[in-house]
């Protein structure tokens, strides 16, 4: 069933502009008709002109909505300057109520430019289905017409400049949760390598669970893959790396490592370069993001470390391939854990803790419940020490100094970092990440 009708009014052709009036009150009859019981949510989205807040296509709407009491709460005039931005605002609007079925009630020939707008700011979570406005008459069509796919592909010239003005309209939104902020390791030597761990705040993505730095995007999400290259670029330029040469693992919850230059495998948790100018990053949102950094053969890399990849040695891997790769000594190599979830809140079913009991049982409390609570950083740091990296270069929770300490437990601190363990399925992610500087 349809939960919320979008009613594009935004740049009617001339010849149904002088009937703007009239197509609006046949298209709520229609929705009022079909919805008595269960009315959707409606927006009607137009153009506002510009050096006015109050002028445009919205003066003209007025008379025709004032008879329609029974979706009088359901309805919202959503005014802008751009398609993007009403159509980004009517987004927060569906969020806000968790609704994902949506007809769009548009003309024929914004069909298609409605499509790509769509295909950005939205992710697959959402279903929508198309009528044309000319024929928003008959009220079987509100229920029964059929979800449309993708429309003809637009000349590459038109998605370029919507993509801009998406792009634009997003970059003028404001950060939210306060400003963009950077943990570093004084560990890692800042005169050769650009390093950081991410928190969640200063981006621009607003659901709660993922706002408001997420920097990862699903097809399971609300979060879309604009909105997260966004939250990106405002990182790169706080941090000061090129977006355009960042590479983030793609997260197997294995040990396969990726080398830079070389054939790229279809999925791997562990990255590594020696590359100058090449960012590097691994997500966390309860997995260990760890960063590796040689100061003397200046090679560097990233991994993603959850349970199933600690086990696997992923970390060790990483160290490997480093001294494989670049010639680095196993004991100049320099390690960093990021914020993951601590033995404090971090929990597994007690056939899974065994394999960290075996590796040594203080990763282990409570070994006899039926879920014992799991140290994954602390498993990390045993298996690097016995992959021959120094126990003075690792750096964990375990620091003396814990104003030095940057390894914070994801789901102790909801106003710092995402959380999988905390917050569910519909999460956020922060990375790690690093590079060697020019």
């Amino acid at each position: 069933m349809v939960e919320a009708v979008l009613i594009d009014l935004f740049s009617l052709p001339d010849n149904l502009q002088n009937n703007i009036q009239g197509l609006l009150c046949n298209t709520l009859e229609t929705i009022e008709k079909c919805s008595s019981i269960h009315a959707p949510f409606v927006y009607v989205m137009c153009c506002q002109r510009q050096g006015s807040e109050r002028q445009g296509e919205q003066e003209f709407l007025l008379p025709a909505l004032g008879g329609f009491q029974s979706l009088k709460r359901r309805l919202e005039v959503v005014c802008a300057l751009t398609t993007a931005a009403a159509l980004y605002t009517i987004k927060q609007r569906l969020d806000e109520k968790d609704l994902s079925i949506i007809k769009v009630i548009l003309p024929t020939l914004r069909k298609d430019l409605m499509k790509v707008y769509i295909d950005h700011l939205f992710t697959a979570v959402y279903q929508f289905e198309y009528e044309d406005l000319q024929v928003a008459s008959d009220s079987e069509n509100l229920q029964t017409s059929e979800p449309q796919g993708k429309g003809q592909t637009l000349p590459s010239q038109d998605m370029a400049l919507i993509q801009n003005e998406i792009q634009m309209h997003l970059e003028s939104l404001p950060s939210l949760k306060g400003e963009l902020t950077i943990l570093r390791s004084s560990l890692i030597p800042d005169d050769t390598f650009l390093h950081g761990f991410t928190t969640r705040t200063g981006g621009i993505s607003y659901i709660p669970t993922l706002s408001s730095c997420n920097l990862f995007s699903s097809s399971k999400r609300r979060d879309p893959h604009i909105v997260v290259k966004e939250n990106l670029r405002r990182l790169a330029n706080a941090a000061g790396f090129n977006p355009e040469a960042f590479h983030r693992v793609k997260v197997n919850h294995a040990n396969a490592v990726c080398i830079m230059g070389k054939t790229e495998p279809d999925s791997y948790d562990g990255i590594v370069t020696n590359q100058k100018g090449v960012t590097l990053a691994a997500p966390g949102a309860d997995c260990i993001p760890v960063l590796f950094a040689d100061p003397v053969r200046k090679a560097c890399g990233a991994a993603h470390s959850g349970w199933k990849g600690t086990l696997l040695g992923v970390s060790v891997a990483t160290v490997n391939a480093m001294v494989s790769e670049y010639g680095c000594n196993v004991k100049d190599i320099l390690v960093v854990l990021g914020p993951s979830v601590g033995p404090c809140c971090y929990k597994l079913p007690h056939e899974s803790a065994k394999e960290f009991y075996r590796i040594d049982p203080k990763c282990v409390r409570f070994f006899d419940s039926a879920n014992p609570y799991i140290d994954i950083r602390r498993a990390t740091r045993i298996l690097l020490e016995r992959g021959g990296v120094r126990p003075e270069n690792i750096q964990d929770d375990s620091v003396t100094d814990q104003n030095q300490n940057i390894t914070f437990c994801t789901a102790c601190h909801p106003d710092k970092f995402y959380s999988h363990f905390r917050d569910g399925t519909n999460f956020g992610t922060q990375v790690g990440f690093i590079s060697i500087k020019d």
